[in-house]
């Protein structure tokens, strides 16, 4: 694919102002962005491999020109919005139960055990 880009050069490339935070630890912040980047290029390639299966269903033979200009029609389209909504589920699950957690007001378990031998 030679589109005229300088993606390498573009990958270093940093947007306007400061990054959010999201954990109080830096690298966390930083093993997640890299984590999301990596989710992201997994979604991209379970794409092309959707688009070569469906075409090599299809046609039985597959040319990579074929690959690059495949247009998914509505049914493709939306199995593969469920397929990459359950992926992302799925990655984001532990951040999911940890917002969760915080969102539900419970005692911590030191707090339990102690009312526990108390009582």
């Amino acid at each position: 694919m030679t589109d005229g880009l300088d993606w390498i050069g573009l990958s270093g490339k940093r947007a306007k102002g400061k990054r959010p935070d999201y954990f109080d630890d830096p690298a966390i912040d930083r093993l997640m962005s890299i984590t999301m980047a990596l989710v992201g290029e997994v979604s991209v390639l379970r794409q092309r491999l959707d688009t070569a299966e469906r075409l090599l269903e299809a046609k039985g033979v597959v040319s990579q020109a074929e690959i690059e200009t495949y247009v998914a029609d509505a049914d493709a389209a939306y199995a593969r919005g469920v397929m990459t909504k359950a992926y992302i589920a799925r990655v984001m699950r532990g951040v999911q139960q940890a917002m969760e957690a915080m969102a539900v007001d419970e005692k911590p378990i030191e707090q339990v055990s102690r009312d526990l031998r108390e009582s």
